[in-house]
């Protein structure tokens, strides 16, 4: 690549097709989107792995953490709500996966299932955030950026998915 082709690259983008218009950074976010989730699912595997677990993928983390989340019974509609599941056959998998390890248990009241934390898997999640603080807090740290600064990240990612929420609602009805 000669110096004149370098100067020529503006941005990493993921579908170059798609960034010809006022906007074409929008396409390095979703680039940026792609490889920053298949890091973090990576990421969960290999943390969960390290904690004691080898079996477990990144959706079964996350319902793992989600049902340890305030110590309180979960309902599997409120799990699904909370994680963006729309099949909740998969939620269901994973607990299933969860309750064959003795990381959460279910009970039924009424017309209602609720996965509840068990002391093994509260212990698994905090053996998890112990691996979290020794691996990935001293490489944020180095990023020399300040909480106030990764809050901030994190709010216009929330606004981002609510912006992809609406346009995907959007697009379901063209």
């Amino acid at each position: 690549m000669n110096a004149d082709e370098v100067k020529d690259i503006k941005s990493i983008v993921s579908s170059e097709h798609l960034s010809n218009n006022h906007v074409s950074s929008l396409s390095e976010i979703e680039f940026g989107l792609i490889i920053a989730g298949s890091a973090f699912n990576r990421w969960m595997v290999h943390c969960m792995s390290a904690a004691g677990i080898d079996d477990l993928g990144a959706l079964d983390v996350l319902v793992l953490h989600t049902v340890n989340h305030r110590k309180k019974a979960k309902k599997l509609a409120d799990i699904c709500l909370v994680l963006h599941i729309e099949d909740t056959y998969t939620a269901t998998y994973a607990i299933k996966k969860l309750e064959k390890h003795k990381l959460v248990s279910s009970t039924k009241k009424g017309k209602e299932k609720y996965i509840d934390i068990t002391k093994k898997g509260a212990d698994m999640c905090d053996t998890y955030r112990k691996i979290r603080e020794l691996c990935l807090l001293p490489s944020m740290d180095a990023t020399g950026k300040s909480n106030e600064e990764l809050a901030e990240m994190a709010a216009t990612l929330r606004v981002l998915s609510g912006l992809y929420d609406q346009a995907a609602r959007s697009a379901a009805s063209l």
